[in-house]
């Protein structure tokens, strides 16, 4: 089933083979060394608390670059800060250009001082994992892998990315938008926004004339792709026989109903983004000064709870809009979302399945792989560490974080287990290093 299929899947039977973004993640990621650095993340989490001198603190510079020197342990070592000159490490510099054009537009455009308002020292780090194809904001700091070099350039390459995590900063410290279904589509759009916001700031350019890429130049020359996503044309990003295509969607009468990807949040993002393309050029001018301030009049005006689905947030733009409402509502209908008549996330069925399924999903780029065993016949030895880390494990009430991947357990058509990477135990990465390395397939 190709990524397309997907589009038209019944809610209620999801098809057992299909590509929330492309059928390629098996090709992409090695799954076992993949867990293994998401298992690295989480004992690095654990042990944070303990570190009392890497992470910024007030009155400090405005911002920090570390390098992580390939390992997962955060935030890795100092290397440069605000006001010192280039190291000539081209990741180290780019999140150091990035991160200060970033902070500058949201200072001089929208008012605002840092991620929380406040000036809090912006914490970055680079050269995370091995080959590690992400970028997240993890609640405390801005993380950049290198990618594999195969499919994925290092993250710190398009300028859009790093505006894209620290918007996701902002979000927490306004909105809080849930990260889960249409809020937390919302949460991915309102990243993308202010991403093409900043892209166009830094390149001059008008509303009009914007490409409303995203992640351009994230894949390698190899890979068919213009972009990650584009904003303008939701669905058109990519076209690779390896990576396959683009299935983010840009309207309502084509909105996904999937468990995956905390209910598709990179791919009905689509949606919202197509909006916000469609206010900016509208109203004109650029586009932070234009449908930017707009959107960011929203988030922070107290009227968008953080369980909004895309009814209630574009009623918020609208009435932020001032005399350009007439615009924002228009371009909300070409989205086929009307304003203020909120209808609630969409609910998800899954369905039950009668083997043990492993599934990650998330990530900067809305990635999905999964692979099953027969629990009789394929590896009858897992019983014990399905016990522990699946039947005897409820799913997680804590949020998953922005960009951050979310393993999912179901075994014998019960109820999925799901984990936020840095939440996994022990038990669940050895279990989900051990299935997703025995063929792993993409849904």
């Amino acid at each position: 089933m190709t990524s397309r299929d997907l589009r038209t899947a019944a809610p209620h039977d999801p098809p057992r083979r299909c590509a929330f973004i492309p059928p390629w993640l098996a090709e992409l990621v090695d799954g076992p060394q993949q867990v293994e650095r998401d298992e690295a993340l989480r004992r690095a989490r654990a042990q944070r608390a303990a570190r009392t001198t890497a992470v910024p603190t007030a009155g400090g510079p405005a911002w920090t670059v570390h390098d992580a020197g390939s390992g997962t342990s955060l935030p890795g070592t100092p290397v440069r800060r605000a006001g010192e000159p280039e190291t000539g490490d081209v990741a180290v510099d780019e999140a150091a250009d990035g991160i200060t054009a970033t902070l500058a537009m949201f200072a001089d455009v929208l008012g605002r001082d840092s991620h929380d308002d406040a000036g809090a020292p912006v914490s970055l780090t680079v050269h995370y994992g091995s080959s590690y194809n992400n970028a997240f904001w993890d609640g405390t700091q801005l993380v950049f892998g290198d990618g594999d070099g195969r499919v994925f350039e290092r993250f710190t390459k398009p300028v859009d990315v790093l505006a894209h995590e620290f918007a996701h900063a902002v979000v927490e410290h306004t909105a809080d938008l849930a990260y889960s279904g249409q809020s937390g589509a919302l949460n991915e759009s309102v990243a993308d926004a202010f991403a093409s916001c900043l892209k166009q700031r830094l390149l001059g350019q008008q509303a009009a004339d914007g490409d409303w890429l995203i992640g351009e130049g994230i894949f390698t020359p190899a890979v068919r792709a213009r972009a990650l996503r584009d904003m303008a044309a939701p669905g058109t990003a990519y076209d690779d026989p390896e990576v396959g295509t683009d299935p983010q969607v840009g309207h309502m009468d084509d909105y996904v109903d999937t468990t995956a990807d905390n209910g598709g949040v990179h791919l009905n993002s689509g949606i919202p983004n197509k909006a916000f393309q469609l206010a900016a050029v509208a109203i004109g001018g650029t586009a932070v000064e234009g449908a930017g301030r707009i959107w960011y009049a929203a988030l922070t005006g107290g009227d968008v709870p953080p369980d909004a689905d895309f009814a209630a947030f574009a009623a918020a733009t609208v009435a932020a809009a001032g005399s350009h409402a007439d615009a924002v509502q228009e371009a909300w209908a070409r989205v086929g979302v009307e304003p203020g008549r909120r209808g609630g996330q969409r609910a998800v069925h899954p369905q039950p399945r009668g083997r043990l399924r492993v599934e990650r999903s998330g990530g900067f780029a809305g990635r999905t792989e999964s692979a099953e065993v027969d629990l009789a016949t394929d590896d009858p030895d897992l019983g014990d560490l399905v016990q522990q880390a699946v039947l005897s494990s409820p799913t997680h009430d804590a949020p998953p974080k922005p960009d951050m991947f979310v393993y999912t357990f179901t075994v014998d058509g019960g109820a999925p287990v799901r984990v936020p990477e840095h939440l996994l135990t022990g038990s669940q990465a050895e279990l989900a290093r051990r299935i997703l390395g025995s063929g792993t397939t993409e849904v």
